[in-house]
């Protein structure tokens, strides 16, 4: 935990692609992943401290209001098809953070936002996929915030606004899902040139403007090139529109980018802001 208090610590935001299923627990089936989990065992370094809480904004779960999970220990959710039976017994056991949960819905319910708590949601694989990889031990307290339904770019950047205060009270903010998302062209060579053209326009965006630059062009993304082909549904990137809100005047830093994913794929993760210790 945070052990020296007479320092403020403003902590990073990220957007992280998960990459696919379970692949942890899949080495020899999905390989070539090397790179993601590269830049996923680095988060604990660059920000060199133990959180209080990760909270982790899933593209694997959106409800009609904005949702916070409140339970102390949740279990494990394997929100997933056709992989081998193993995969659905993994645990991954760590805790929850009730009061974390409590000063979320606080947040957002001060900026006008219904904000609901479920104390039976489990972790999705959009969560203990990635933490599994960045916290192996499971000995720092997680909890997810949904996403909301309609998918709105303005209102989740809103929310991030939102809840960026957490940055300051040692909670890691993680929205987890992926630069490219289209189930129908994953495998091969038929993604190549539109994740190529929707990813250079996106790490452009999220790296090169800020503020409201930035913020005209996500809620416009579906104007980008081959936005829709890359996210026929956007769910996997609107956890990037809370990681932006929550560092709304810091720019972008590709964290991991990779031209092979699953074959052929341009996908890509970032983080705003540095540490910043005072």
């Amino acid at each position: 935990m945070i052990t020296k208090t007479d320092r403020k610590i403003i902590l990073p935001t990220y957007f992280i692609s998960h990459g696919g299923g379970p692949w942890p627990w899949m080495r020899q089936e999905m390989s070539g992943l090397e790179q993601l989990e590269a830049s996923l065992q680095a988060i604990p370094k660059e920000i060199e401290i133990t959180p209080k809480a990760v909270l982790v904004i899933s593209a694997h779960w959106e409800e009609r209001n904005f949702t916070v999970m409140s339970s102390a220990a949740p279990p494990m959710l394997y929100d997933y098809s056709g992989f081998p039976e193993h995969t659905y017994r993994i645990q991954y056991s760590a805790l929850g953070s009730p009061s974390v949960a409590s000063r979320i819905q606080e947040l957002l319910q001060k900026a006008g936002f219904q904000a609901d708590s479920d104390q039976f949601r489990g972790f999705d694989h959009g969560v203990f996929v990635p933490m599994f990889v960045a916290y192996p031990e499971a000995n720092v307290p997680i909890l997810q915030l949904s996403i909301r339904a309609d998918y709105d770019p303005a209102a989740h950047i809103a929310v991030g606004r939102a809840i960026a205060p957490l940055r300051n009270e040692g909670v890691l903010i993680i929205g987890s899902g992926l630069t490219y998302h289209n189930l129908s062209l994953m495998i091969g060579q038929q993604a190549k040139a539109s994740s190529h053209l929707f990813d250079e326009w996106l790490t452009n965006v999220v790296c090169g403007s800020k503020s409201d630059e930035r913020n005209y062009h996500l809620v416009n993304w579906s104007q980008a090139p081959s936005a829709r082909i890359a996210h026929p549904r956007e769910d996997h990137l609107v956890p990037l529109f809370v990681a932006v809100g929550a560092a709304e005047m810091e720019l972008g830093d590709r964290i991991y980018h990779e031209e092979k994913f699953f074959g052929g794929i341009t996908v890509s993760s970032f983080r705003f802001g540095e540490k910043t210790v005072f």
